[in-house]
């Protein structure tokens, strides 16, 4: 029977601890039959001085088994993003090179959606022993436990990020000073501390065996990797921030030559190239934090002191409390006294509350912040002296300071290359009065918390300058982007390029942005509806969206249960009302469905009445032409987001591309839209119509936002819509609401207005399971509602695709 601690040296017993060690009889029936030892690799993403993989060595090497190093980059986070996941992919790609060095065997699985199975629980079961990294946040800290519940698996977790080790600590400590007096002696004992290579020769695992094939980085492009999984890609890759051990070694010897020494003086200047920027290489264990302190040490001197404070004494802080406070993402993790004087203010007056998308986007009034948010957004960094201010200033435009904390914790884990960290938790919850004291007289809003405000801030530091460094784009050169119309698939990704900082253009044909979530006006007001009726938000990456453009005004539930009319949406068969529908929560937008699309078209480079008719390739560029014989460009990208059949025109010199989207099918509607004098029912607001030509009928006055006139909208279904699709609209018009009526069961009543619209391309009838359709090489993606879905969420996650697909091959 093997003991684990007489096995491993000091240096790594006192980092290694094992989750079923409060039952010693568990650690003591270990499979010490297994087939082999297993590295689950999580947030440890290199192989020199890696405490785990020497412990999985050391394992191994003793049972005469082989070692499995393995590793899921896994959508489960709810931060999950292209941009993340291209950072952890490249340091992979270093990874599997120095393990193949060492004739390690590693299997990297991408799973593409929560849904999929990450097979780690199948590799645990035959593995004589599971090593894994000790990381005190969720979800890695989550997973753990869930393995440990889900098998019978001997789970090793080691510390692999403090130079000392997280459970010597012993507590949470809440301030420096007294966490920098306790650990005094465990620094001195390891600072300097020559990390020992275990150099053993391992047995290989046969990869053939396993029940998935493991992901080839150096033949396989990370981009298109990427652009499979179900995540956030409208947060793109940080065009000069490479992930990997060998980027981040070198991003670390030019500080460590050019910096260092001026650290002490220049860290809280953000105009100053004065910190190291390491934050994401540590986070993700792509460097050795036991390296970085040593060689610090080693070049002395009061900068080098000051960096490793800030290095030991404040990183590791957040990582002791975080390992001893399980609560330290929640409300209940800061400080009582905070609690307490935080929610005596909770009902002050606050100046402003703003919407998610408006913080996350840095459209507030406030140019110092979002100078800041900027840097998030685009840079995927926050100068640590900057975000302190950028933190405390949420607190005075939340609803309240636990919706702040919120707030902070989801802006900084989205976008920030060092989000989840505990270090992030270390910053964040300073904001809102850990590791501090009170601070007298109280203030509005933060009590006895200490306040930094933003204004003060911008006194030091000159706001233009700093947007300037911190805002532009770093891709170079800059691309210039063609987008082929201007509905939510379009203006989304239109969006998500412009604020990364790409030159964006935007054609469609039409008068006015929207496509089928286009409003019809009648006496110069909204009137009707007349594509999209409603929207609804079952994917979480779309419905904080939703949540914002509500919280704003430009979206609302409907029906309206604080209306005191009709809440139904009914099923209407041969006359009579057979039942209401499911519990769906729809929404529209406000004050007509256009309202989105005109929102995300703000400060866009936006030209209507414009009907391209040609993509041409050209020396290297792009160029659309429209039905005017004018030509545009040159670009370096295009996206088309006009329906499939018409993509499908666009690309005639692009074949390849042409060819899948061409296999897409979409389905005409013919709408009619009547006014009514008096309401036609108190019944329902809108119905679903079976045993009939039509398909549905909606009361467009009931919609939050509407004149309440009885503008009614019809929709024929599609086999008679072909059948009558060259019938003159009045006809159609009429003959649709003669069905109405029979259809409906509803006493006929007299009508002031009646118009018919066709909308040839309407509802896809094989929408493609791909979210975007692209050609790297020629340059240009397709995208649109009939890619991922045929509602308007659909629409909204292909262009979120599309924006992806080309914030990647940047990037790449």
């Amino acid at each position: 029977m093997i003991d684990p601690f007489e096995l491993l040296p000091n240096y790594l017993a006192e980092r290694t601890r094992f989750m079923d060690s409060t039952d010693p009889s568990r650690w003591q029936a270990a499979n010490e039959g297994g087939n082999y030892v297993l590295y689950w690799m999580q947030t440890a993403l290199r192989v020199d001085e890696n405490p785990a993989l020497d412990v999985a060595k050391l394992l191994a090497k003793r049972l005469s088994v082989p070692l499995l190093v393995f590793q899921s980059i896994s959508p489960e986070s709810d931060f999950a993003s292209d941009r993340h996941h291209t950072f952890m992919l490249e340091g992979s790609r270093d990874v599997q090179q120095q393990l193949a060095e060492q004739s390690i065997s590693y299997a990297l699985h991408m799973q593409t959606s929560a849904d999929e199975d990450s097979h780690i629980v199948d590799l645990a079961g035959p593995a004589a022993y599971v090593v894994t990294e000790d990381m005190p946040v969720d979800p890695q800290r989550q997973l753990v436990y869930r393995l440990v519940e889900a098998t019978d698996a001997r789970v090793v977790c080691v510390d692999t990020a403090c130079v000392a080790p997280m459970k010597m600590i012993g507590k949470a400590y809440t301030r420096a000073f007294a966490y920098r007096d306790a650990t005094k002696s465990l620094y001195s004992d390891r600072l300097e501390f020559e990390w020992p290579e275990v150099a053993c020769e391992l047995a290989q695992f046969d990869l053939s065996a396993l029940n998935f094939e493991p992901v080839d980085l150096h033949q396989q492009s990370i981009a298109d990797l990427v652009a499979r999984c179900e995540i956030d890609h409208a947060i793109g890759p940080v065009a000069d921030t490479k992930g990997g051990s060998d980027a981040g070694y070198q991003r670390w010897n030019r500080f460590k030559s050019n910096g260092l020494s001026g650290y002490a003086k220049k860290r809280n200047n953000a105009l100053l190239d004065g910190v190291s920027r390491m934050s994401a290489y540590l986070h993700h264990g792509m460097v050795s934090p036991f390296r970085i302190a040593r060689e610090a040490s080693k070049a002395g001197g009061a900068g080098a002191e000051k960096f490793l404070d800030e290095l030991l004494i404040w990183r590791e802080l957040a990582y002791a409390f975080c390992f001893y406070r399980p609560d330290h993402d929640r409300w209940t993790g800061i400080p009582d006294w905070a609690q307490q004087t935080l929610e005596q203010h909770a009902s002050d007056p606050r100046p402003v509350v703003y919407d998610w998308e408006t913080l996350a986007r840095g459209e507030t009034d406030d140019a110092f912040w979002n100078a800041a948010q900027k840097s998030l957004l685009v840079n995927g960094e926050l100068h640590n002296n900057v975000r302190m201010t950028w933190g405390k200033q949420i607190l005075n435009w939340t609803q309240s300071p636990r919706r702040a904390l919120e707030l902070m914790i989801d802006l900084n884990h989205r976008y920030a290359l060092d989000g989840s960290d505990p270090s992030s938790y270390g910053g964040l919850l300073w904001c809102a009065g850990q590791f501090d004291r009170p601070f007298k007289p109280e203030q509005k809003i933060f009590g006895t918390v200490r306040p930094r405000s933003s204004a003060d801030h911008a006194k030091r530091l000159d706001t233009e300058s700093y947007f300037s460094k911190v805002a532009t784009c770093r891709i170079d050169p800059v691309p210039k982007v063609a987008i082929v119309g201007a509905g939510i698939s379009g203006l989304f990704a239109a969006r998500t390029l412009h604020d990364h900082g790409c030159h964006v253009q935007v054609f469609d044909k039409g008068r006015g942005v929207g496509g089928r979530m286009s409003t019809r006006r009648l006496d110069g007001v909204s009137g009707f509806d007349h594509g999209a009726q409603y929207f609804t938000a079952r994917d979480p990456r779309f419905a904080r969206y939703v949540d914002a453009w509500i919280q704003k005004g430009l979206a609302a539930k409907w029906p309206d249960s604080d209306d005191a009319g009709p809440q139904n949406i009914v099923v209407l068969e041969n006359g009579v009302m057979a039942f209401k529908t499911d519990s769906t929560t729809r929404y529209v937008g406000v004050p007509g469905m256009n309202s989105i699309a005109k929102h995300l078209a703000i400060d866009l480079d936006v030209q209507v009445n414009t009907r391209v008719t040609k993509v041409i390739g050209e020396s290297g560029s792009l160029f659309v032409h429209d039905d005017q014989s004018n030509q545009q460009g040159p670009f370096d990208r295009v996206i088309l987001t006009a329906p499939a059949a018409q993509t499908v025109e666009l690309l005639a010199d692009f074949p390849t591309l042409a060819e899948p989207v061409s296999r897409i099918e979409m389905d005409p509607c013919w709408c009619a839209m009547v006014r009514f004098e008096q309401p036609i029912t108190d019944d329902w607001v809108g119905a679903f119509i079976h045993d009939s030509f039509l398909s549905w009928a909606a009361r467009n006055g009931t919609k939050p936002g509407r004149p309440t006139a009885e503008h009614v909208v019809i929709h024929a279904n599609p086999d008679w819509t072909k059948a009558n699709w060259e019938q003159p609209a009045d006809w159609v018009a009429g003959q649709m609401l003669d069905e109405f009526w029979r259809a409906s069961g509803l006493a006929k009543q007299a009508h002031d207005h009646l118009v018919a619209h066709r909308w040839k391309y309407a509802i896809p009838v094989n929408a493609s399971s791909e979210r975007c359709f692209s050609d790297e090489e020629a340059g240009i993606v397709a995208c649109g509602d009939w890619a991922g879905g045929p509602r308007v969420e659909g629409a909204f996650l292909s262009g979120m695709a599309a924006a992806g697909r080309l914030l990647g091959t940047f990037h790449s």
